[in-house]
């Protein structure tokens, strides 16, 4: 519901879930009666915390195929990114200071690295495809021998596409490389195994699992190889030594609850998920000039990015104002810049301006999917109808051999 008690309905899952009842239900005794500290190893309210905390941490750790041990409490996802790209570059510093990333990268990741190149350290950016994917003959050619950390983002939040994070996985053991994969987006549908897919380095989110905001995850490998980080905040010891400060108990708690309900359901919400974005996407398909934004396939069930030509974006999502959606990734769309991602993928700029992002999630039903179909598509056909460049379009005018003229 909005401020004025109008219905919205709700297609922006990949900004943020809403946190499954589930969820709060398994956080509430720990805001209220077993409210202690989990260091507190003296008496029976910290006893309880630290219960709480480890079979949080156990959760986790399942949900990924990893051990209890291997994961550590953040703030969010944005945390255990900063802590995976600036952790490793300084521990292992004196090895090299050469970093592989690619182009699509959320800025959790990308701002810490640019940071490192201020610093002194070189990056190399790998560019995409049109679908979004990287090049595996690139990545081996782009790792040298002073290169200390690949990281990838594993389901873009912009346009869903998937990389192949076994294939990477494998180039960076052969290499002896350290592998951090960003999978804040994907947890609650994808399947990953850390040993499988040869990770090193994970970084996890909780309120993009259906879990509460304020509370992240980072998997560190502790065998073949053993990684080390350098803290980013001192005082405590928490952690293993990698992540000082007081546990969140509730938030912690609440991300294993959601953990838990993604391993066990994950498999079915990726099948209604896929029918429904496909239903869709099938339906604005029946529109002339719309653009899908990524890989048609491989690709998060709940993702469709659409560009749909001649219809500046904001207007568009102004002229369904119930559906809550996006025009660019939740943590960038403040700026009127072009994405990122959507330049890498090689989209020209008038599609960029015009891309919306629908991400459905666990609670979308079918009947809310068929009144966005109708709000866009009503609002698609109304902009159109009012622009005089659609008019041309119809008629046969190339678009492209136009001199614009500027004051």
């Amino acid at each position: 519901m909005t401020g004025t008690g109008q219905q919205l309905y709700y297609f922006d899952n990949y900004a943020s879930t809403r946190t499954d009842p589930r969820v709060v239900e398994a956080m509430l005794p720990y805001f209220s009666e077993r409210y202690g500290n989990s260091n507190s190893r003296s008496h029976g309210f910290g006893w309880a915390a630290e219960e709480a905390i480890d079979l949080g941490r156990e959760r986790v750790a399942n949900l990924i195929g990893a051990k209890a041990a291997e994961v550590l409490f953040t703030s969010g996802g944005t945390e255990s990114c900063n802590l995976a790209v600036f952790g490793v570059a300084r521990m292992y510093a004196e090895k090299g200071k050469h970093i592989v990333t690619t182009a699509v990268e959320h800025r959790a990741v990308m701002d810490p690295i640019r940071a490192l190149e201020r610093e002194g350290w070189e990056v190399t950016y790998l560019p995409v495809d049109q679908t979004g994917l990287i090049d595996i003959d690139a990545l081996k050619g782009a790792i040298r021998d002073d290169t200390t950390l690949v990281s990838v983002i594993f389901g873009n939040n912009e346009i869903g596409t998937i990389q192949d994070s076994a294939a990477i996985g494998a180039v960076c053991k052969e290499k002896g490389v350290i592998f951090h994969l960003d999978a804040c987006m994907g947890l609650d549908t994808e399947v990953i195994d850390v040993d499988a897919h040869g990770v090193d380095l994970l970084s996890m989110s909780g309120h993009k699992i259906y879990g509460p905001k304020g509370i992240g995850a980072l998997y560190v490998r502790r065998r073949r190889p053993r990684v080390r980080l350098q803290p980013m905040m001192l005082g405590g010891g928490q952690e293993r030594g990698m992540r000082h400060g007081t546990l969140n108990t509730p938030g912690i708690a609440g991300m294993g609850m959601a953990a838990e309900l993604c391993r066990l359901e994950r498999d079915a919400d990726k099948v209604r998920m896929t029918a429904l974005r496909d239903r869709m996407y099938k339906a604005f398909m029946e529109l002339d000039e719309v653009y899908l934004n990524g890989h048609p396939t491989q690709r998060l069930p709940g993702a469709l990015n659409v560009s749909f030509n001649f219809i500046e974006g904001e207007s568009l999502m102004m002229g369904m104002p119930d559906i809550a959606v996006s025009s660019g990734s939740a943590c960038t769309s403040a700026t009127l810049e072009p994405s990122h991602v959507m330049r890498a993928l090689g989209v020209g700029e008038d599609l960029v301006h015009t891309s919306i992002r629908f991400s459905l999630g666990r609670f979308t039903t079918a009947a809310e999917v068929d009144h966005a179909i109708e709000q866009c598509m009503g609002s698609a056909n109304k902009l159109r109808d009012m622009s005089p460049l659609w008019e041309m379009f119809k008629e046969g005018v190339d678009m492209s051999t136009i001199e614009w003229k500027h004051d």
